[in-house]
């Protein structure tokens, strides 16, 4: 008999089986066991007595019963497939165990974030509405070199505006976002901040803080940043002092004309590690200063730009323990102390410089024994730190209620790091001296847009965007312009946040706009994307406020916008209506970025799987947008080649594009240097060419560039947006041009900043120039091919003048059009190139080592190994250490930290950071020299081997001749002449 727990809720019978007479057709009834009752409640269609629930069986056809799965017999009848078909027998699963059947929802969230928004001690609605405010806004760019402490001063603010909890073992590092960052120690992207802060009367300011690296590999992030503010931080390490990175930061901020404020770091590196008395302090700390004008001054004569404590643009500060100030902030500190009150102003002027202080007499005197500075700022600092770190706890309460400071009890018997912090956080207070100065000397974006805008906009000012962005206008009538110079990527690396600055107008979550890429111009349209801004967001580093719109004068992050962006863009409102005149109906844009250095170092890479190749391409589209200064190209060989600033730089972007982007295997050669090609005499003959019609005749000459030429037009002193008499002058007074070379200057190449020049040297009546003025912009093309891939290895050309002395065209437009003249342009630049004689040149690092005295032998040992030379080696004032600087090539450079580290036992730091272009000793077409294998060239070989290894490595013959870019009947009348040999 069944019970009721032989059946499941649904009333399946799933108890033992039942015996059963296959001749009994009768209907039968199972009646449960009386006496036990069910543990669970009653069943539906169920009475509650157990002697009422009856199941009867069903007597329904067979093929309606309930069959168990385990009680069917399965039977698969055989089917024909066909004879094409082949049965396989596998005996295991060909898929792998470590493999699962159905892939799980695969989330990537590589960036470090907060999972929320903090909790913050303002409010984030009124930092919404500050936005509104630009006089009380300030864009500031903290720069400096590496490890000085940039990152340091930004987590002091974010712990004074944000609800956390101080490690004293774990550094914060808010801004460094990146994953690497984190493992490597140092900043690789740039990341902005905003916070409201206060200054020391409670007025609440926004600053957007850009925190920049400070490795010289990634000085382009640096660049980036201070394209969108209005002045800088210049952090320096007060036992360091002036460092090549700072020199270069500083260069570029008086080229970007940034006004500058000064923070002297780790100030208490002079009471733990050098252990200096207060007076030998205050000397270093002032001849660091001064290290910092004199640079300044041999770039900018200017005297407000000198820095100096009394004048409040000087501020101190450790980083690590959460201080700075300024001498006002400390002079009310003092003030508030003080019965009665005190001038704080005038009191802060006397705290620097030969100003004295009598304790007896209570007076200021330009003679004494101790400096003001001495007796009123550093001794306090001395003693406060003296006495929390050697003292007994007992009597630094007493000393510390002094003070009027308090503490709890708990924190009496902790280390004593966390004690000093909390001292020294009530000492000190917020750093209000910093907003202090901030608000001072950076100028608000109400002040400071108009000189952004002249500087960096290529459009003219009569325009009305222009004149909207010179007044910072921010109403929603305004014309929307946002100049965007950064791409970070989301955290699931499929793509990208802009970042940049709202010069006009507002921007608003949804609204259409242009995106105008670093190629778009009234002629040339194509670099323009139309599409929907996405998302918009105040950037705190690790999260985001979402916000409705940003009005003018703020850095936003945009979203949905980053398709057609590669390095910068301009993003425009679609104009209301089409316009005929094209200053109202079109845009302009922002010009390119101009950086500090050059990517000279370049890696070929392929992936381990040739199936995998469209994901390496996408990966590398996107570390391309990622990285302000990579170069990715594809050489004639097929190979996809990478280049970078150094070996730093160019392992961050491989790490991204194995892991992040791409997330592929792939295979990297060895490292290579970037070369350029140049002349160092005037051809040898004129050289000419005929186009393939033979119709059309060109002939040039080439011959070197003057000195300092070509510098002087990559930094856009000179360019061919001037006025031709301006451009002229310079070129008269400067560099001796003759008046009519000086305006016949058609072109550089091979592009508007390239360090080549086209120049039209034909005479009126020899040629006809209405004609010659029909094909320019065809030679253009062509001169600029040319310079782009040189003759000897396909590399640049540089500081080479090309001059047209003849040109025979034809009469009739269809025989002298692009097709015609543009490879005929090229090839003479090609031949003239190779007649006056061709040199190569090879990218030098300047190298600036810091170590030991002991270790400076060392250093010139592993210097002479790789064909480098040092050019000063002078002790560092004020500390133990050296200071060696140096040249060495970048080809010879791949390695020297970890050797010079080796060499060393870890004492010798050195940072790299492209110098300058030198000729490499020998001739590169010299096919005498024999180049033995496996062994490295010497001396007047080193061109020779440099050159074949780079065409062989490029595809390309061995065979170097002038003959092949020359005309047949040229070719003949040379040999006739008796000039067989300059065929090469």
């Amino acid at each position: 008999m069944a019970s009721l727990e032989d059946y499941d809720e649904f009333g399946n019978y799933i108890g033992a089986d039942l015996d059963s007479d296959d001749d009994d057709d009768e209907p039968q009834y199972v009646a449960p066991a009386a006496p036990e009752q069910p543990t669970h409640a009653p069943l539906e269609g169920f009475d509650d007595e157990p002697s009422t629930a009856l199941m009867e069986l069903d007597d329904a056809p067979k093929a309606q019963a309930v069959v168990l799965h385990e009680n069917k017999n399965i039977t698969r009848q055989p089917k024909r497939y066909g004879p094409d078909v082949e049965t396989l027998v596998q005996e295991e699963d060909a898929q792998p165990l470590t493999e699962p059947i159905i892939a799980p929802i695969k989330v990537r969230n590589w960036v470090i974030e907060e999972k929320g928004l903090p909790e913050t001690r303002f409010d984030k609605r009124f930092l919404l509405n500050m936005m509104s405010h630009p006089e009380m806004i300030r864009n500031v760019a903290v720069v400096g070199h590496l490890h000085h402490g940039k990152t340091a001063l930004l987590d002091m603010l974010v712990y004074e505006t944000h609800k956390m909890v101080w490690d004293a073992d774990k550094p914060l590092r808010y801004t460094d976002t990146h994953p690497l960052s984190a493992d490597r120690q140092i900043s690789l992207k740039s990341n902005s901040l905003s916070l409201i802060l206060q200054n020391s009367r409670g007025k609440s300011h926004l600053v957007h803080l850009l925190d920049t690296p400070g490795h010289l590999n990634f000085v382009d992030e640096a660049a980036s940043a201070m394209r969108l503010a209005d002045g800088v931080v210049l952090v320096v390490d007060i036992v360091e002092g002036l460092m090549v990175g700072t020199e270069s930061i500083i260069r570029h901020a008086v080229q970007e004309g940034l006004p500058m404020v000064l923070v002297l770091n780790k100030i208490d590196r002079l009471i733990l590690e050098l252990r200096l008395p207060p007076a030998d302090a205050y000397f270093k700390i002032k001849h660091t200063i001064e290290e910092v004008n004199t640079f300044l001054a041999s770039l900018d004569p200017d005297p407000e730009r000198r820095l100096s404590p009394e004048k409040g643009n000087v501020a101190f500060a450790s980083t690590q323990m959460g201080w700075c100030f300024t001498l006002r902030s400390f002079a009310q500190m003092y003030a508030e102390g003080v019965e009665g009150g005190l001038e704080v102003e005038e009191f802060a002027k006397r705290l620097w410089g030969d100003v004295y202080y009598d304790a007896d007499e209570r007076k200021f005197r330009r003679k004494g024994e101790k400096r003001s500075f001495v007796h009123f700022v550093l001794e306090p600092v001395y003693k406060i730190y003296s006495q929390v770190l050697s003292a007994d706890r007992n009597d630094l309460k007493q000393t510390l209620a002094g003070l009027g400071i308090t503490l709890k009890q708990v924190l009496y018997k902790m280390d004593s790091r966390p004690l000093l912090k909390a001292v020294l956080d009530q000492f000190f207070g917020p750093a209000v001296g910093l907003v202090d100065m901030l608000v001072e000397w950076i100028p608000s974006p109400a002040e400071a847009t108009a000189a952004k805008v002249e500087r960096t906009y290529t459009g003219p000012i009569n325009t009305p965007a222009a004149q909207s962005m010179l007044a910072c206008a921010n109403t929603t009538a305004a014309p929307t312009v946002v100049q965007i110079t950064k791409l970070l990527p989301a955290k699931d690396a499929q793509s990208f946040r802009a970042l940049g600055r709202v010069m006009s107008g507002v921007v608003r979550k949804g609204m259409g706009v242009r995106v105008l890429g670093e190629g778009f111009s009234a002629d040339d349209e194509e670099d323009m994307w139309k599409g929907d801004v996405g998302d918009v967001w105040i950037n705190e580093a690790r999260y985001y406020i979402p916000a409705e719109e940003v009005p003018a004068g703020n850095i936003v992050m945009l979203g949905g916008i980053d398709t057609s962006i590669t390095k910068t863009a301009t993003l425009v409102a679609p104009p209301l209506e089409p316009a005929d005149d094209y200053e109202e109906g079109d845009a302009y844009i922002f010009r390119p970025i101009k950086h500090m250095t050059q990517s000279v170092l370049k890696v070929a890479v392929e992936p381990i799987s040739p199936s995998e190749l469209p994901k390496m391409l996408s990966g590398l589209r996107s570390v391309n947008k990622s990285y302000p200064l990579l170069h990715t190209k594809v050489e004639e060989s097929g190979e996809h080649v990478i280049v970078g600033t150094g070996e730093l730089y160019l392992d961050c972007v491989l790490h991204d594009l194995r892991r992040v982007f791409a997330e592929i295997e792939i295979k990297v050669s060895d490292p290579v240097t970037r070369f350029c090609e140049t002349v160092v005499e005037t051809s040898a003959l004129k050289c000419y060419a005929d186009t393939p019609n033979k119709k059309n005749k060109i002939t040039m000459i080439a011959e070197p560039l003057e000195r300092g030429l070509a510098e002087d037009i990559e930094s856009d002193r000179i360019n061919m947006r001037m006025a031709p008499k301006d451009r002229g002058k310079i070129l008269q007074e400067r560099y001796q041009w003759d008046l009519l070379a000086s305006r016949a200057v058609w072109a550089f190449g091979p592009d508007e900043q390239g360090p080549n020049v086209l120049l039209d040297d034909t005479l009126p009546s020899q040629v006809d120039k209405k004609m010659l003025g029909t094909v320019k912009e065809h030679i253009k093309q062509g001169f600029q091919w040319g310079t782009r891939e040189g003759p000897l290895c396909d590399e640049p050309i540089r500081n080479v003048k090309f001059r047209i002395l003849d040109a025979t065209l034809a009469q009739e437009p269809i025989f002298r059009g692009g097709g015609q003249i543009v490879p005929t342009a090229r090839r003479v630049c090609y031949s003239s190139f190779l007649m006056a004689t061709p040199r190569l040149m090879e990218p030098i690092y300047y190298v600036e080592v810091q170590a030991p005295a002991d270790c400076i032998s060392a250093v010139y040992t592993v210097l002479a190994r790789r064909r480098g030379h040092v050019t000063q080696d002078i002790p560092k004032a004020g500390s133990p250490l050296y200071t060696v600087k140096a040249l060495i090539p970048v080809i010879d450079a791949n390695g020297f930290e970890t050797d010079l580290r080796t060499a060393t036992q870890g004492q010798a730091f050195c940072l790299q950071t492209f110098d300058h272009w030198s000729i490499v000793p020998g001739d590169p077409t010299d096919s005498s020299i024999k180049l033995r294998p496996l062994e490295p060239a010497t001396g007047q070989a080193l061109a020779r081997d440099l050159v074949l290894k780079t065409r062989r490595r490029k595809g390309l013959g061995d065979q170097i001749a002038v003959s092949k870019y020359l005309d047949d009947e040229f070719v003949l009348a040379l040999s006739a002449s008796g000039h067989a040999d300059l065929l090469g």
